[in-house]
């Protein structure tokens, strides 16, 4: 599967992909959870590099940490959040598709799509220290303080020891029963973790414990806001980053001019609807 550009009017037309129904006598007979419905606020907007094909974010020391991908494009940044300047950037091995980023302590690790190769960089040097190894496909990573969290592109959560990457349990998300497809790009907070969910302009928030979808963001047509720019050959949104002490987030997506900070607030309804 080629993750590159659909149409920015399909992207925010697709909904999210799920499949199934619990089957289990407890399901049925408590009914489908709903989800709570969040909406966005944008607080403010900073500029964000259109040769981005934006993969994954972290947020240290004032810093934005990005990981872009495609083949022979893709790149580990620095990037001063307020200007969008790049302060340091690291290119990938040309065969290779960058794909998620996590923190964890002093350390950065890179996932990449279908190389099986994760690389472990200093945070302050930006220098490759090691590589780590997986099977089958990496999207998403973040760290929820004692664990990687991964995702492949299924509904499936992968928990991986952040110095081996030694897999070390999973989860599968579901909401209202049904399992989540095409979790991408991911932000560990608390015990929560929010996933893009690849190809819509939704975020789930997930209950890291039970796989349980618990929040349904839908960021809405944020790139038609006055003061945004050009918006000519972007892509999907992906790329979500936590705000310590703000109690915001940072989102953009591939090729988007801009980042947003936002908050995510409860819409009207109170509990999300059923989902696309």
């Amino acid at each position: 599967m080629m993750r590159l550009r659909p149409s920015y009017g399909a992207l925010f037309a697709a909904g999210l992909s799920l499949a199934g129904c619990s089957s289990t006598a407890e399901a049925r007979s408590a009914g489908p959870r709903r989800a709570q419905a969040l909406g966005v606020v944008v607080e403010q907007m900073y500029p964000h590099a259109r040769d981005a094909f934006t993969e994954g974010l972290v947020y240290r020391g004032g810093w934005l940490y990005e990981s872009t991908g495609l083949e022979g494009a893709s790149s580990l940044r620095r990037v001063e959040t307020e200007t969008g300047r790049i302060d340091a950037a690291v290119s990938l091995p040309g065969d290779v598709f960058g794909e998620g980023l996590a923190a964890v302590g002093s350390r950065l690790v890179q996932l990449t799509w279908r190389s099986g190769r994760a690389f472990v960089y200093g945070l302050d040097s930006m220098q490759v220290e090691r590589e780590l190894r997986y099977d089958g496909e990496g999207w998403g990573l973040c760290h929820d303080g004692e664990r990687l969290v991964m995702s492949d592109g299924s509904s499936v959560l992968q928990f991986r020891d952040p110095e081996t990457f030694e897999l070390v349990g999973s989860v599968e998300v579901r909401h209202e029963g049904a399992p989540v497809t095409r979790l991408n790009e991911l932000e560990c907070v608390g015990t929560d973790v929010y996933a893009n969910i690849w190809l819509t302009r939704r975020i789930v928030r997930i209950d890291v414990a039970s796989g349980e979808v618990t929040g349904l963001v839908d960021v809405g047509d944020i790139l038609s806001r006055d003061g945004v720019g050009d918006i000519s050959g972007v892509d999907v949104l992906n790329g979500i980053v936590y705000l310590p002490g703000r109690d915001r987030f940072l989102i953009t997506g591939k090729y988007w001019p801009r980042v947003f900070e936002v908050a995510f607030v409860p819409r009207a309804s109170g509990a999300a609807a059923a989902v696309e």
